[in-house]
């Protein structure tokens, strides 16, 4: 069975900044199968990268397209329960990050990423390219 995929911003990046990479034709077949989920902080992410109003536009253009994955409540108390654990073992991962891995749970995604602080996140499923 073909799982959805949440994407990560670094492979967003990735993939606008140089499409014929590994991680840029992974995404692309991704994509041409409509497997991939987006969410409001990797928008928002890939928004703030935008250095010309163009860009911008051409970013929101390419992201308002794919299936949006939304935050609840349960996302964030799963987010912060996720940190408080992490953190008892001296393991710190950024908000946005843990908010991407509660999303993917919640969902039953896999994520597809760059990052290697994902790996320290229990129960998660990281797309392998």
């Amino acid at each position: 069975m073909k799982t959805n995929v949440l994407v990560d911003t670094s492979v967003w990046i990735e993939y606008f900044n140089k499409p014929e990479s590994k991680a840029g034709k992974s995404l692309e077949n991704l994509l041409k199968k409509g497997r991939v989920f987006i969410a409001g902080i990797i928008l928002t992410e890939l928004l703030q990268g935008a250095k010309i109003q163009k860009e911008f536009e051409s970013i929101l253009e390419s992201m308002v397209s794919l299936p949006f994955l939304k935050t609840t409540i349960n996302t964030w108390i799963q987010s912060g329960r996720i940190s408080f654990a992490l953190r008892k073992k001296g393991i710190t991962i950024p908000i946005t990050d843990l908010v991407i891995a509660s999303l993917s749970l919640e969902n039953k995604c896999r994520i597809f990423t760059l990052d290697l602080h994902f790996n320290k996140i229990p129960n998660i499923t990281i797309f392998q390219n």
